[in-house]
């Protein structure tokens, strides 16, 4: 395709390295209209200027204002602290932009919800990163429970463990800053959860959640205590609209754990188990196996004929946690390119928000709160 899609990107951190790296490559295994590494966006200007020197981005630029009204940018990437999400993202629409947006889309339900509005009254493209539905494995285990394979869902358990936090003299960042992230743990990790939930069982109806904060003060760059506003662990019980149960933990305390993510669903007829740390897997119970060799079965996903795996290489060779990048980009790029919508958008993550603000209440007032059905 001749076409090509000018990129600004805003954030010049982790996140931004990896989206970054997922605009380099998604024109090798995509048929999509070429992204164009236009700008970098950052407050940091040495930030903004060491990413574009690693990546190729051409230009640089410290004011994401001024980025989103220039006419050379087709799709802003917004990459930024939870806080900034909104005010970009509206301007971006208001100027006739595509947008990505990493999770949790917004600093509210309210925030996320004015998001979609401007986004879909500006006719653009919209999306939430929400990276973690482009993993195959994922994708595989909502082929099977649409197909019935594990009849009724009846639990959905979810476990999201890092401990990068458990170092009491780890220092103060912005995620430590409930008016800078909304929340800690819970909006950072939950929201990934929260997400898969929705997409592999359906929407959630009501929840009961309980947090703590373990380390209450923590020293910043310029040797001052600050106060940690934010949840080091939330975790939350839940009803879904379909009368299955679930349960959701996050927690940054988890020694030994680095980024587990592990999925157990729980149907009528069988279970899938599902490990992040070990993506290219899904465990599989069938009750319709004979007694004598009943168990669960591990499922290697890297066949063709597993989701987006036809365009990377031959079955047995596994893809890591950068491809889900390069796949939901090349997603984007094509609904930006033959103008229809792509999942998971504005709305999902507004969806999401309504969940995580019930949740993050419910711990405030220790009750149960219902999520509302729109």
């Amino acid at each position: 395709m001749a076409r090509k899609t000018n990129v600004g990107l805003i954030g010049a951190a982790f996140m931004g390295r990896a989206h970054s790296n997922g605009y380099l490559d998604v024109g090798y295994y995509f048929d999509v209209p070429q992204p164009v590494l236009h700008t970098v966006c950052d407050v940091n200007q040495s930030a903004a200027e060491a990413l574009a020197k690693q990546y190729g981005w051409q230009h640089t630029e410290s004011s994401w204002e001024k980025l989103v009204v220039r006419d050379d940018i087709d799709l802003i990437d917004i990459c930024t602290s939870n806080k900034s999400h909104m005010p970009i993202a509206v301007a971006a629409a208001q100027n006739g932009k595509h947008i990505i947006c990493e999770k949790p889309i917004a600093m509210s339900a309210a925030e996320a919800k004015t998001m979609y509005e401007a986004a879909e009254e500006a006719g653009v493209r919209h999306m939430t990163a929400f990276n973690y539905r482009r993993v195959p494995s994922i994708l595989l285990a909502k082929k099977m429970i649409d197909e019935g394979k594990i009849g009724k869902i009846y639990h959905f358990n979810a476990v999201y463990y890092q401990d990068w936090l458990v170092d009491p003299h780890f220092p103060f960042v912005w995620r430590h800053d409930v008016k800078e992230g909304g929340s800690g743990a819970h909006g950072d990790m939950n929201a990934h959860t929260v997400d898969l939930a929705r997409f592999l069982v359906g929407e959630i109806a009501a929840v009961c959640a309980a947090q703590d904060t373990f380390i209450k003060e923590r020293r910043t760059p310029d040797g001052h205590m600050a106060k940690v506003t934010v949840d080091d662990a939330l975790y939350f019980m839940a009803k879904f609209q379909n009368g299955a149960l679930g349960n959701f933990m996050a927690t940054r305390f988890a020694h030994g754990r680095k980024n587990f993510l592990r999925l157990e669903i729980f149907g009528s007829e069988g279970s899938l188990v599902f490990n992040l740390e070990r993506l290219n897997e899904l465990d599989y119970f069938s009750r319709a196996d004979a007694p004598d060799t009943q168990g669960f079965r591990n499922i290697v996903v890297t066949e063709s004929a597993h989701p987006y795996l036809n365009l990377w290489w031959p079955p047995g060779h596994i893809i890591g946690w950068e491809h889900t990048f390069i796949h939901e980009i090349g997603d984007l790029l094509r609904a930006i390119d033959n103008g229809q919508g792509v999942k998971a958008d504005f709305y999902d993550g507004y969806r999401c928000q309504q969940v995580l603000d019930a949740a993050w209440e419910s711990s405030l007032n220790n009750k149960w709160m219902a999520i509302p059905e729109k």
